[in-house]
Formats: structure tokens, C-alpha cells, sequence
């Protein structure tokens, strides 16, 4: 593997935009058998790589379109992604069979469904741990990009409403949205702390391995890197309550869609620890079904297609059907 790090534009709406212009061009310099690009935000940057004759997969991540952070116009933007991306790329992958389901839909367009690993993390050792002044099993740990659609803003008021006794700590921070970074704190309480973002991965992965409960609140990115840590370090974990996260969690998981329902959940958690540790045992056996080299060939299998396929115009549906159309119209 070789890797080339390029640099972007510093703006929240030209970040993305940038570096994958500057990859591209790279690309046409630098020519493979294949390409995969990823984020249908970068769609517009794929004619480029079909005029080179690359055949390109197009990773379409989340429904980025239900971000609030965007805005209407930014809401739009992604929206025509989509649609973009499905016309001018040779495969589609979804990480979640929800995003799957969403092209097949919408679309019809059929993805090819690639997931990621869980990593498998031990409790270990905890010094790193007491640096922050924190025990092992002695705190609930939330770890997320300060983003309304997140939900930290509910984990936060949904834990000061509880009668919890251990802290909670809270990993993650929001370069572009001061005034949701504003709202969660001042949601919070005495026992909720603020880490900022931690960017050392031994201190990160023992937080994650040596929490009593992780708290996950993603609802519309898909199969979430952040909840397989989670998973693959054999923690309980409580989620917000939508598809994508049923799915990667099952039996493992407990559910909440707003702060009223997260007291009763503290309580639960911290009263019954015999009930907690069998979650956090089952969160292991749903880890071992995201397995990383089971990600690569997949990976490796989908470049091999689209290096031999004849290159033309996209194999996807170009178009929603007609009715699909009529019937969100109406």
C-alpha cells in the first residue's frame, strides 16, 4: 500500500470538495486499475475519472442530506449527489444494509455492501486512565462529533435528569458549530466532564474498553466506526434508536430516541451489574461479525471486477423509476 496525503481546504463546506479534487488530479496523473471514491459529496469530481477510463466505485457513506449542520442548500446539494453518483459510477457501496436498502429505493440501483472491522480491544492496562482520574467501570463514556444529528445534546440532558452516580465523560468536539458545542454544556451537570477530542488512541481505546456504558447517539451515518470500537471492547452499549445502529448492535444493544427515556437506562445500567456484564459480553460475539479481513477481500474481490469490466457507460439505474417519482411527488 501507498499512501499520498494531500492537503484541503480548511472550510466546512469545501473540505471534502477539495482534497478529493486534488486526489483526483493525482488519479490523472498517477493512473490505476481502478478507483474508489469516497462520500457521494465527491460526485461531481467522478466524470474526470470516467473521461480517464478508470472504472470508479463510489462509497456513498451516510445520508448526509439529513444533516442539519448543512442547511437547506447544503441539504440539496448532497441530495443531487446521490443521484450523481449513481449515474456515473460503476458500483455503489453502502456500509449498512439501511443505506442499501435506501439506493435499491430510491434508485434502484443495486450497492455492494461493505462494512468495516470491529477492532477487538482488551481492558488492559489503565494508566492511561489515571491520568485522567478515572477507574475502570467507573464511568459512562460518550464519544462523538458535536453534530445535532449525534444527539450528545440528549445524551447530556437525558443524564443530568438521572440519579447516576458515576460520571460521565464526554470525548469529542465540533470545529464549525460553536453554538451546538454551547447548548451541550450548558445541558450538563457537575457530573457530566468534557475531554475535548483525544487524539492519543492508547488513552482513547482504554476509555472505550474500561467504560461501564457507551452511549451512542449516531443516527444517519450508517455502520458507525465509533460503535464497532465500542462493540470490539466488549462494552454495554445504549443507542439512539434507529436502524443502522439495530442493526450492528441486535440483542446486544438497549435503546433511547429522547432524554426522558435515558434516566431509567442509567438506573438499569448502574443498579445491575450482573445484567450489564452479560451485554457487555454479547457486544463481543456481535463484534466478531465485522471482521477487517473479511473487509479487505471484499475490497480486493470488487477492484478485481472492476478492473476486468468492460468500461462504458455505468452498469447502475440511471434514473428512479417513474412511479418510485410520482409516488414522493404526490
Amino acid at each position: 500500500m501507498k499512501l499520498v496525503h494531500l492537503p484541503a481546504m480548511r472550510r466546512r463546506t469545501l473540505e471534502t470538495l477539495s482534497h478529493t479534487g486534488l486526489s483526483v488530479a493525482h488519479l490523472l496523473r498517477h493512473r490505476t486499475d481502478a478507483a474508489i471514491v469516497f462520500n457521494a459529496a465527491n460526485a461531481p469530481w467522478l466524470p474526470l475519472v470516467r473521461a480517464a477510463k478508470i472504472p470508479v466505485a463510489t462509497h456513498v457513506d451516510g445520508l448526509e442530506w439529513q444533516r442539519a449542520k448543512w442547511g437547506p442548500l447544503g441539504s440539496r446539494y448532497y441530495r443531487a449527489c446521490e443521484s450523481l453518483a449513481v449515474r456515473w459510477s460503476d458500483a455503489l457501496i453502502a456500509d449498512a444494509e439501511g443505506i442499501a436498502q435506501y439506493y435499491t429505493e430510491e434508485f434502484n440501483a443495486p450497492t455492494s455492501l461493505i462494512t468495516y472491522g470491529a477492532p477487538l480491544l482488551d481492558a488492559g492496562p489503565t494508566d492511561r486512565l489515571a491520568e485522567l482520574g478515572l477507574e475502570a467501570g467507573s464511568y459512562h463514556l460518550v464519544v462523538a462529533r458535536f453534530e445535532p444529528e449525534n444527539h450528545v445534546d440528549v445524551i447530556v440532558d437525558g443524564f443530568a435528569r438521572s440519579s447516576a452516580e458515576l460520571p460521565l465523560v464526554v470525548v469529542g468536539s465540533a470545529p464549525y458549530s460553536d453554538d451546538y458545542t454551547r447548548r451541550v454544556h450548558s445541558l450538563a451537570d457537575s457530573r457530566v466532564r468534557f475531554l475535548g477530542g483525544v487524539w492519543d488512541q492508547e488513552q482513547l481505546d482504554q476509555l472505550y474498553a474500561n467504560s461501564a456504558v457507551y452511549w451512542h447517539g449516531h443516527s444517519v451515518g450508517g455502520t458507525n466506526p465509533s460503535l464497532l470500537r465500542a462493540l470490539g471492547a466488549g462494552t454495554a452499549v445504549n443507542a439512539y434508536d434507529v436502524g443502522f445502529n439495530r442493526e450492528v448492535l441486535r440483542s446486544a444493544g438497549e435503546f433511547f430516541r429522547t432524554a426522558a427515556d435515558i434516566p431509567a437506562l442509567v438506573h438499569s445500567a448502574e443498579s445491575a451489574p450482573k445484567a450489564l456484564g452479560s451485554r457487555a459480553a454479547q457486544s463481543r460475539v456481535e463484534a466478531g461479525r465485522y471482521d477487517w479481513d473479511i473487509v479487505a477481500g471484499d475490497y480486493e474481490r470488487l477492484c478485481l471486477e472492476l478492473r476486468n469490466r468492460d468500461h462504458g457507460p455505468s452498469r447502475l439505474s440511471r434514473r428512479k423509476s417513474a412511479a418510485s417519482a410520482a409516488s414522493r411527488s404526490s
